[in-house]
């Protein structure tokens, strides 16, 4: 982590009245550091930002505007990543406008592993919440983190399938890390700084203010290889976050549904402009194939393993309980290995949660 004094100047930046992301970047490139920021004359700055903006920076920032800050971070779970910080999610770099710094509670860990968007409707269906989860726990299973803004519908049930996974969670929010909104998903987020991971570019205090959550959706398909849209309506913000996928180089893919019903219209858009239609998790797997993480489950499932495994299947219909007694694995290594036998052709996946060996 970088040191206190560095860190306070990169606060300083970000807090600082009148400048925004373009701004701070064109000072980051022409002085080098915030330090060197603070340090430069008022002249220097005009030649960069507009003049009130480099007059607010040779004021530099109260003091007691950095405090609560400072006081979060006294919580060993709570972290403050900057551009200069190796934590820092290294796919953001690659977006236009990276955040200069992020509020993070929980997993730093999980920051840099390779990840998947599941966005979509505030109001849901029970089929499409059953789809958000069901879809994020296979591809949590397989090693993806499951990155949503913890809003109602889809994205509760995103983050909820996916903390159920290997991969865990990433909940991206359009407020201050000292305020949990909605209200309602108050577990969700104490769930999700628990065993996966809440992270912001606002600064603290920041209310749920429309404008910002746009914004932080670019960091929601910045930080993930691709997006799912389960359900959204031809005006939901969730293809706002396919379409800043696309803008990214990242692949979009969605789940189709009934032409009669409001929450398919925006899934159907996007199938029509090229996006991917998935009916199964595998769909998405076999679609980024290299871009997948290395499974330690995986690792070990072996010619002889996967054929141990067949054994204990046989050519009966068998359902994962009864697989786990038979094999002694956990659910996540079983699911693992039968993703990869299902992509060898070896085992089909039946509905109700079956899975059958083929002949």
């Amino acid at each position: 982590m970088i040191d206190d004094v560095s860190l306070k100047a990169w606060l300083a930046l970000s807090l600082t009245r009148g400048l925004g992301g373009d701004g701070a970047h064109r000072l980051l490139k022409e002085f080098g550091s915030p330090e060197a920021v603070f340090s430069a004359s008022v002249g220097s700055l005009k030649s960069v930002v507009k003049a009130d903006v480099a007059a607010e920076i040779s004021k530099g920032v109260a003091d007691d505007l950095l405090t609560p800050a400072l006081d979060w971070l006294e919580d060993s779970n709570n972290r403050i990543v900057t551009l200069a910080d190796s934590d820092y999610p290294q796919a953001l770099l690659n977006i236009p406008d990276p955040p200069l710094l992020l509020y993070v509670k929980g997993r730093r860990d999980l920051l840099n592993q390779p990840a998947l968007a599941v966005v979509g409707s505030r109001n849901a269906t029970p089929q499409g919440v059953n789809n958000a989860e069901a879809f994020a726990r296979s591809l949590s299973d397989a090693g993806l983190c499951i990155i949503s803004g913890m809003a109602h519908g889809i994205d509760a049930a995103a983050h909820r399938g996916a903390l159920r996974g290997r991969g865990s969670s990433i909940a991206v929010v359009g407020t201050g890390l000292d305020k949990v909104y909605p209200a309602a998903n108050r577990d969700l987020a104490h769930a999700l700084a628990s065993q996966g991971t809440l992270l912001s570019e606002f600064p603290l205090g920041t209310p749920p203010l429309a404008a910002n959550f746009p914004r932080r959706n670019r960091i929601i398909s910045g930080m993930s290889i691709g997006c799912l849209v389960v359900e959204a309506s031809l005006q939901s913000g969730s293809l706002i976050t396919a379409r800043l996928a696309l803008e990214q180089g990242r692949d979009v893919f969605a789940i189709p549904g009934s032409i009669h019903a409001p929450q398919s219209k925006g899934c159907h858009a996007l199938l029509k402009q090229g996006a991917k239609l998935v009916e199964t998790a595998q769909d998405i797997l076999e679609e980024l194939g290299s871009s997948l993480p290395a499974s330690p489950a995986c690792s070990h499932a072996t010619q002889d393993t996967g054929a141990a495994l067949l054994e204990q299947i046989g050519f009966d219909p068998v359902d994962l309980d009864t697989l786990g007694t038979r094999c002694s694995l956990t659910m996540a290594e079983l699911s693992a290995m039968l993703l990869v036998l299902e992509l060898e052709g070896r085992v089909s996946a039946l509905p109700g949660g079956l899975y059958q060996r083929i002949h």
